[in-house]
């Protein structure tokens, strides 16, 4: 598995959650079925979409910011 794959795992891990958890979560947000197979083959063929990060991010309790070699940081909300 890729780079995020292993970054969402270690945080579904920190919030005591599996990723059929979080699938399961996912799919009640979208008000749609998301399954675990589905998440695995976007994670393991790194296609996920920025917006599912998302997602993930704030269901874990979670914000993405992008830092930049300044110092300076801008927030996705």
């Amino acid at each position: 598995m890729g780079k995020i794959a292993n970054e969402i795992k270690n945080l579904t891990g920190d919030r005591d959650m599996t990723l059929k958890e979080l699938a399961q979560k996912i799919g009640e947000v979208q008000n749609k079925k998301y399954s675990l197979a589905s998440l695995s083959q976007k994670l393991r063929k790194e296609t996920i979409s920025y917006k599912e990060v998302k997602l993930i991010a704030q269901i874990l309790g979670y914000k993405i910011s992008f830092i930049d070699l300044q110092g300076r940081y801008l927030n996705s909300k």
